[in-house]
């Protein structure tokens, strides 16, 4: 049965992960920089996803683009944890403040910090499923929090190692060039190995009042973050992986105790409806398909809860302008839309 946890991140990091990325202005983002303008806005981490979808998936997609983002981040892209870390005493207290208000900036992994005798491991472990999350997002974030140490230790300091869990997809060039030490693929897991002595370091000048003043704030944003999800957002999650062929109101609202009309009535008063959100969730799943299987319209359809193959034309040529099959082709999806069904309607 799907979560109904939710995963989202920080409009200020989605923002700097939209204009990484899609630095060439594609028009195509899921819903693009003007409609993240709050930085403490909370996006569905699916968009997020989205956008390296995009990213990942243009013909000759950069093999490093995960170590590009990691090292164009600024203190505003992590919002209040950024000025947190630019005021802290130390590396240490930088890397506990990250450890503690990860969640501000995504909810998609967590941040733990193993202390050794002489060495110590900042680790990252996604908390979404490995289908969710690309391998490049994981360098990008692991890049990041390079990145954001030089802000404290100085654009001179280097970690002892990096280590990735995945394999190596490029060059090894860039990585030794981005994060200046040895980098290992196929680890037990992905962490930043750092020395104890610059990790305990002090930091001259250094304000605590001011890091007091942001630690205050940022410990308010998390209390909010724990207990205030909206329940659209925990409905868009779990329709993410729900099957779409038979899905009503009934399921996710046993979950969440709540009755089908009390999840219909608040659904509303946020400002959208279940019909909505199954909509955008045919929509996603649709698009997924056509891009990476060669089933026919009918049984796409079907898979998503459509009555055929001509209702998929009519809706999908409502969402993206174009009929399945040129989206198909201009997308460069696995095979075509094949078979008595599935030919002539998606063109």
């Amino acid at each position: 049965m799907p979560s109904l946890e939710p995963s989202t991140v920080a409009a200020s990091y989605a923002h700097a992960v939209w204009t990484a990325v899609l630095a060439d202005g594609e028009a195509g983002g899921p819903r693009g920089p003007g409609r993240w303008a709050s930085p403490t806005e909370r996006v569905p981490f699916a968009e997020v996803r989205e956008v390296w979808r995009r990213a990942l998936g243009a013909g000759e997609a950069d093999p490093h683009v995960g170590l590009r983002v990691g090292a164009l981040l600024r203190p505003a892209g992590l919002h209040v944890l950024g000025h947190v870390v630019l005021t802290s005493a130390s590396l240490a207290d930088a890397a506990r403040a990250a450890v503690r208000y990860h969640p501000l900036v995504s909810q998609a992994g967590t941040v733990g910090l193993i202390r050794g005798a002489e060495r110590s491991r900042l680790r990252y472990r996604p908390t979404v499923g490995p289908d969710a999350m690309h391998p490049q997002q994981v360098e990008a974030i692991v890049t990041a929090m390079v990145t954001a140490a030089r802000w404290v230790a100085g654009d001179g300091w280097a970690p002892v190692s990096v280590a990735f869990a995945h394999p190596r997809a490029g060059s090894p060039e860039p990585y030794a060039r981005v994060l200046r030490c040895p980098v290992v693929f196929g680890a037990a897991e992905h962490e930043i190995v750092l020395a104890n002595a610059d990790l305990d370091r002090p930091r001259v000048p250094c304000d605590p009042e001011l890091n007091a003043l942001h630690r205050a704030y940022a410990d308010r944003l998390l209390r909010e973050l724990t207990t205030s999800v909206p329940l659209r957002e925990r409905v868009r999650q779990w329709l993410e992986h729900a099957p779409l062929d038979g899905s009503g109101p009934a399921e996710p609202s046993k979950e969440l105790h709540l009755s089908p009309r009390t999840l219909r009535r608040v659904l509303r008063e946020e400002g959208t409806s279940w019909r909505e959100l199954l909509d955008g969730a045919r929509h996603a799943r649709v698009r997924r398909l056509l891009e990476t299987t060669g089933l026919p319209l009918d049984r796409v359809a079907g898979a998503v809860g459509l009555s055929g193959a001509t209702a998929l034309v009519r809706a999908f040529t409502r969402w993206e302008g174009v009929t399945p099959g040129a989206y198909r082709r201009l997308r460069g999806g696995s095979g075509t839309a094949g078979g008595p069904s599935g030919t002539a309607a998606g063109r």
